[in-house]
């Protein structure tokens, strides 16, 4: 068997339509068909490294984006969503008019009562408008003048997969590209020597657990690959195989990568697959990450100052508060689009103890990141945005006690907030009712959130769009409109 005559006499369907296209077959076709609804999105707009041509669409206020997503799903009502009422209600059912038969999970609908758990936590007020804060966020409860709190956000998604690949990607199915892979497609990268999307995963107590994430929610989808999310790893090299193998020169891996590049365009110029050109730009910036990345997770040049405003486990690689710093060193290298994970609020059981952990892990570096990038000029140009995939119920599950309880999931309304880079801050946004269980005043989708965040980085979501399979796909669907009064 000789591999280069199989190599020659591979044809795929896709070669086959495309030899087609330039003989007798186009002819046949164009008159049975409109072959623009075949087509994808033409070559420039899906292999420039420097976005679409005519992005952004308007003036930006933001340049970059820091996600800091809870996944797990924080509880808003110990956290954000102030319901005193619930004191009187301590055991008592859940009135029917309120849950008014909407689906619950399989983890409580076998429970013969939903008795009304309220929270122990104390809630100040904060801010020039007073906003309502739990005593669990000391830290983030003296930055709310820089913060957008919306307390009326909500989903279908009733169960964490679909949830967070819902809010992610905007669809509850997986295969669509992510939030960061959008904003790569569309407005490029601003830097040569690191990916326009990054991600981090935080450690807690020196391990991940919580519910599992999966790579499609930092994947491109339908779109190129070179807009997909390069995740860093806590220990070891940040990225796997960054580092040259022993024996091998800086010298010879160019003459290597040249080599590489030589047979990718003979291979791309034989059958035309845009695919072969993103291996060679990853490629490409494999090489350059290998000088780019080292420097920017060696936080030696960090000030003292700075690291003790971040708090004690900044010290600590993969941590929530090493990788908010690190957030804002990437943000400071032209990243476009940052996201920080850390999971385990999932927490069904056991919650006042769980919270208090997670909130002391994540209250001190939320609040130095904003303060961080304030202090150099950068919050004005940076979104940032915290928060989770769903809420959590009024409802108790499982045993409860004056001391003790869990929540179920709760898609109807739950808490995010929003900073910098145009967003009104000191904005108590929304109202839910008595129980955290309904929205009664400025109902915010997560797809109205992702059209909010990509308007303020000067692209109206109606037009970023990526034909695949005959129909023009976008972030927020065929839905979403921008949240303008969280708008300065």
């Amino acid at each position: 068997m000789n591999p280069l005559r199989e190599s020659q006499l591979i044809e795929t369907r896709r070669h086959f339509f495309g030899r087609m296209s330039t003989g007798i077959g186009s002819a046949a076709l164009a008159s049975l068909v409109n072959p623009s609804l075949f087509a994808d999105s033409p070559p420039a707009a899906t292999n420039s490294p420097g976005g679409i041509p005519g992005l952004p669409h308007f003036a930006a206020r933001a340049k970059r984006v820091i996600y800091l997503f809870m996944s797990g799903a924080p509880s808003q009502l110990d956290m954000w969503d102030y319901k005193p009422k619930m004191n009187d209600w301590f055991d008592k059912d859940l009135p029917d008019s309120v849950r008014n038969g909407q689906r619950i999970t399989t983890m409580t609908s076998g429970q013969k009562r939903f008795p009304i758990a309220p929270s122990i936590f104390k809630f100040g007020q904060h801010g020039s408008n007073g906003t309502r804060v739990s005593e669990l966020l000391p830290y983030t409860a003296k930055m709310v003048d820089d913060l957008a709190v919306i307390k009326t956000v909500h989903t279908e998604a009733i169960n964490h997969d679909p949830a967070i690949t819902y809010i992610q990607t905007g669809s509850q199915l997986p295969g669509r590209p992510s939030t960061g892979a959008w904003f790569s497609y569309g407005l490029g990268s601003m830097n040569e020597n690191l990916p326009s999307f990054i991600v981090l995963h935080s450690t807690v107590n020196g391990g991940f657990g919580g519910q599992a994430l999966y790579s499609r929610l930092w994947g491109s989808g339908f779109l190129s690959t070179r807009h997909q999310g390069v995740s860093l790893r806590a220990t070891g090299d940040p990225v796997l195989y960054l580092s040259n193998p022993d024996g091998m020169s800086v010298a010879m891996r160019r003459r290597m990568l040249d080599e590489l590049s030589r047979l990718n365009e003979e291979r791309f110029n034989a059958v035309g697959d845009p695919e072969i050109q993103s291996r060679i730009a990853q490629y490409e910036m494999a090489y350059r990450m290998q000088t780019s990345v080292p420097e920017l997770t060696d936080v030696s040049d960090e000030s003292k100052e700075t690291l003790e405003m971040y708090g004690p486990d900044v010290s600590k690689p993969g941590t929530f508060a090493a990788n908010c710093l690190l957030a804002r060193r990437m943000a400071e290298r032209g990243v476009r689009f940052t996201q920080v994970f850390i999971r385990q609020w999932d927490q069904h059981g056991n919650l006042p103890n769980d919270i208090r952990r997670q909130c002391g892990i994540i209250d001190q570096p939320c609040y130095a990141l904003v303060q961080d990038l304030k202090q150099r000029g950068m919050l004005d140009d940076t979104l940032v945005i915290w928060g989770g995939e769903f809420g959590r119920t009024i409802y108790c599950q499982g045993g409860l006690t004056k001391t003790n309880y869990g929540r179920d999931h709760h898609p109807r309304c739950y808490t995010k907030w929003m900073a910098g880079a145009g967003i009104k801050g000191g904005t108590d946004y929304g109202k839910t009712d008595d129980f955290s269980y309904n929205i009664t005043e400025n109902p915010v989708h997560i797809h109205d959130l992702n059209a909010t965040i990509l308007q303020q980085l000067g692209v109206d979501h109606e037009r970023l769009t990526y034909r695949h399979q005959g129909r023009d796909f976008r972030l927020t669907d065929v839905h979403g409109k921008v949240v303008t009064d969280i708008l300065s």
